[in-house]
């Protein structure tokens, strides 16, 4: 977070000034929330990627994005400038959405009103194959539903590591497990 002066941009001018260098850099952004009744007033800038985002990058597209607001400085209002990722309690509602999640343990919500738990494999062509445990006992498969009859589907905190069974059906391996 980065403590900035200048008058509080809106959604539309901050999306615009940085929108084509974060593109640039292979970074989407998600959204942008200004926020002038905070105290301070802040900014934040929601980015993605298809690789997705560590730490480093964040600092880097932080830097980026407060060099190209100070260029449009104008007044001296106080604000709190952050970027940040979208986090693992975002819904995921687009197909880029279960396509950057891959490998990651999901639980979905099915038109049916059926729910399913499972590890995402690959994204494409409107359907995402889900890896799911069959009962109890280390046996996996894998279901390919399409995205329009998932109505919910959220990223799950996953504490243990995948079997190497799940990642091999995911299409991961052992040292990617983490990412």
């Amino acid at each position: 977070m980065t403590e900035r002066s200048a008058e509080l941009p809106s959604q539309k001018q901050v999306i615009e000034l940085l929108d084509g260098e974060f593109a640039r850099a292979g970074y989407e952004i998600e959204d942008v929330v200004t926020d002038a009744n905070a105290r301070p007033p802040r900014i934040t800038v929601v980015v993605d990627a298809d690789d997705g985002l560590d730490l480093d990058s964040l600092a880097e597209l932080s830097r980026t994005a407060s060099e190209l607001l100070d260029r449009v400085d104008a007044e001296a209002t106080p604000y709190v400038l952050e970027v940040t990722s979208p986090g693992v309690e975002r819904p995921l509602t687009a197909e880029k959405h279960y396509r950057r999640a891959h490998g990651r343990k999901v639980e979905l919500t099915l038109s049916d009103g059926s729910q399913l738990t499972g590890r995402l494999g690959e994204t494409e062509g409107g359907a995402v194959r889900l890896v799911v445990r069959e009962g109890r006992r280390p046996d996996f498969s894998v279901r390919e539903l399409p995205l329009e009859s998932i109505v919910k589907a959220v990223v799950q905190v996953d504490f243990s590591p995948p079997s190497p069974r799940e990642l091999e059906l995911v299409g991961r391996s052992g040292k990617e497990a983490g990412a």
